[in-house]
């Protein structure tokens, strides 16, 4: 192919048609929309606040009504990452969490029946040093509905798309709120299911206000995006949710709830020396199932789970509200329509 044509193609960018593996996405946004309710999507870091925490703090997040879960791959050059997950993959890596162990991870829980989606979250490196069709194959064999490169943008990714194609799996870009709008139909043309609006322009962390031109940024998606799409990097608490759900159809709570997690588990400290664990023993034990496994976990991980649970609760009942409110709305237009003559 000549260079002319190989630019042509990078302009011309097409994600994975949708398959089999994506059915889990692609339901979870078709219930969000019937509901008239942004999707409530935690982020956690594998292997974080230790080896055997993942599987317990995936259940209460469900159980706490999250739509779908984002599971970050820790790397030690997490360049979109904030302090916070900075310091999650850090200790992560220090429980020895790996590219294989966290596609274990998954698997555990699928074999459990879990039924969210489940997403994950890495940068290149450890991708490529695993094999990229061969990642990709895994992660789909494990019960991996989609991925995140974060450091991928879709004009490097025809390799990893064409992985994607063949296996079902659902690839996401992310786009930036200073992104010109050719931009942005590349983004969500490149996209499978959904693309990831980053509110700001830098790294992931907590913020306390939403500002205005993040409202015009996602009223600019809507207007030209044809997918659905999530926004994230910032959100904290229902305020949020109630600003920016009725803008996007998810909302991404990262950095709060890593807070959350390390405050109840104090795994801070952890990123200092703590003892080192081997999270194939807590797969293992996790994936076995039944009363002994449950009664296996830790005082840290149900607390670090709890924790969990306890940041996406609230997150979940303002989606619910917004939906309720637009019932009312629906069902108030409807009255005042009767009774015309």
């Amino acid at each position: 192919m000549s260079a002319p044509e190989k630019t042509a193609a990078r302009e011309n960018v097409k994600g994975p048609a949708p398959r089999a593996g994506g059915a889990r996405i692609a339901a979870a946004f078709a219930a969000g929309r019937r509901e008239a309710r942004p999707l409530i999507v935690p982020f956690i870091t594998a292997g974080f606040p230790t080896a055997g925490a993942t599987l317990p703090i995936v259940r209460e997040l469900a159980a706490a009504g999250a739509d779908m879960i984002e599971i970050g791959m820790p790397f030690s050059d997490p360049l979109a990452d904030g302090p916070t997950i900075q310091r999650a993959s850090e200790v992560a890596l220090r429980n020895g969490t790996t590219v294989a162990n966290t596609l274990e991870r998954v698997a555990a829980l699928r074999a459990e029946g879990l039924a969210l989606p489940l997403v994950l979250m890495g940068y290149c490196n450890p991708l490529y040093a695993h094999g990229l069709e061969r990642f990709v194959n895994d992660a789909a064999a494990a019960g991996v509905d989609g991925m995140i490169v974060a450091d991928l943008p879709p004009e490097e990714a025809d390799d990893y798309l064409a992985a994607c194609g063949e296996a079902g799996m659902s690839a996401t870009f992310l786009v930036a709120p200073n992104a010109p709008d050719e931009r942005i139909r590349r983004v969500d043309g490149a996209s499978t299911h959904f693309s990831y609006c980053v509110t700001v322009t830098g790294v992931t962390g907590a913020r306390h206000d939403v500002e205005r031109r993040s409202i015009d940024f996602l009223a600019r998606m809507r207007r030209l995006a044809s997918k659905p799409f999530v926004v994230g990097f910032g959100v904290k608490e229902p305020a949020h949710v109630t600003a920016l759900g009725p803008h996007a159809d998810g909302v991404v709570i990262g950095s709060a709830l890593i807070d959350a997690i390390e405050a109840a588990s104090g795994a801070s400290t952890l990123a200092k020396g703590g003892a080192r664990s081997s999270p194939m023993r807590h797969a293992r034990r996790d994936a076995a199932g039944g009363a002994a496994a449950e009664a296996g976990h830790g005082e840290l991980e149900q607390r670090a789970a709890a924790a969990a649970a306890a940041v996406i609760r609230p997150l979940r009942e303002a989606a619910d509200l917004l939906a309720n409110d637009d019932a009312t709305v629906a069902s108030e237009e409807a009255t005042d329509g009767g009774g015309a003559e």
